[in-house]
C-alpha cells in the first residue's frame, strides 16, 4: 500500500490543509507526514512534562475508569493485560487489582519517572520489547495508536500477541469531535496553530493518524478484529485545564491564559457537542 493510499478504504488520499497533511474524501481518514523524535532532547525542551502530567491526570484517570469497566464486562475473570505506551502508569493502577498487568514505555524520561513507583513496566516499543512467546488476554493502546507509523503491521502484531478471544482496546482522538472540526475551520482562515496543536506538530511524538468511529470500526474489522463495544469519552475538564494548555512552552503564559479563559467559558456548550475522544474494544477474530 502506497503512502498516498487510505489505510481504511484504499482510496487515493488527497492534499489536506498543510503540505504534510493528507485526507481521504471517501471515508474521512486523515494522515500526517510528520517525524517522530522520541528521546530527542531538543523536542522535549518544548514540553513542560510536569505541567502536562498535572493537566491530564484527572481527565485520563476518569476516562481510564470507564474503559476498565468496559474491559471487565467482557473479561470478568481478569487475565493478563498489556498497556502499550503506559506513560505515567495511571491505567496500570486503574486495572491492577483485576488483571496481571505489564506496561511498555518507549520514552526514556517518562519510563525512568514511572519505574520509580515500582510498577510492572519495561522500556521499549511494541512488540520489540516483548518475547516471541509472550501473549496477553488484553492489549491496550491509550492515546498511543495514533502515534504509530505502521498501524496495519501493529494490528498484525497484536493478533500474534493476543490469546484466543483476546481483546484489543483503542482510546484515541477523533476527527469528528468539535475541537478538531473547529481547528480545521481556523486553519482555513489562516490560523493554523490550533490545528498544529491537535496534531502535536513539533512534539516528540506527533499524531500521524486521525480516525472516527465508523472508519476505525471498518479498519479493525478488515484486520481480523470484531468490534464488541465503542463510544466516546469526555475531552475537557476545568480541573487541570490551564496546565494542559500551557505545557506547550511555545505558547507563553499570556496566550495560554487567554486560551484557558476562552475554553472555560465555552465548557457548558462543549459538553453538548461531539466529543474528541473515542474508544473501541474489539475481539481477536
Amino acid at each position: 500500500m502506497g503512502d498516498n493510499t487510505c489505510l481504511v478504504c484504499e482510496s487515493e488520499l488527497t492534499a489536506g490543509y498543510k503540505s504534510w497533511h493528507l485526507l481521504c474524501k471517501n471515508c474521512g481518514y486523515e494522515k500526517a507526514n510528520l517525524q517522530q523524535t522520541i528521546n530527542s532532547h531538543l523536542t522535549h525542551q518544548l514540553i513542560d512534562e510536569n505541567a502536562r502530567e498535572k493537566g491530564l491526570r484527572e481527565l485520563r484517570k476518569s476516562n481510564f475508569t470507564i474503559i476498565a469497566e468496559k474491559i471487565k464486562s467482557l473479561k470478568p475473570n481478569g487475565g493478563s493485560l498489556l498497556d502499550v505506551g503506559c506513560a505515567h502508569g495511571w491505567f496500570i493502577e486503574t486495572v491492577g487489582d483485576d488483571f496481571e498487568v505489564l506496561g511498555l514505555e518507549p520514552d526514556k524520561r517518562i519510563f525512568e519517572k514511572t519505574s520509580r513507583r515500582n510498577l510492572a513496566i519495561r522500556m521499549g516499543y511494541f512488540p520489540q520489547a516483548l518475547g516471541d512467546c509472550e501473549k496477553f488476554d488484553v492489549i491496550v493502546f491509550n492515546d498511543v495508536i495514533e502515534h504509530i507509523p505502521d498501524i496495519k503491521r501493529t494490528l498484525a502484531y497484536c493478533h500474534e500477541h493476543l490469546n484466543d478471544d483476546g481483546l484489543l482496546v483503542l482510546n484515541l482522538p477523533s476527527n469528528n469531535g468539535v475541537a478538531y472540526c473547529l481547528s480545521k475551520i481556523f486553519c482555513k482562515f489562516g490560523l493554523p496553530k490550533f490545528f498544529y496543536r491537535l496534531w502535536q506538530k513539533g512534539f516528540p511524538s506527533p499524531h500521524l493518524h486521525y480516525f472516527n468511529l465508523p472508519n476505525l470500526t471498518s479498519f479493525l474489522e478488515s484486520n481480523k478484529f470484531n468490534v464488541k463495544t465503542k463510544g466516546t469519552l469526555p475531552t475537557i475538564r476545568l480541573n487541570g485545564l490551564y496546565p494542559r494548555i500551557s505545557y506547550d512552552r511555545r505558547l507563553g503564559r499570556i496566550v495560554s491564559a487567554f486560551i484557558c479563559i476562552g475554553v472555560a467559558l465555552l465548557l457548558p456548550i462543549l459538553r453538548f457537542l461531539p466529543n474528541d475522544i473515542v474508544y473501541v474494544v474489539a475481539k481477536k477474530a
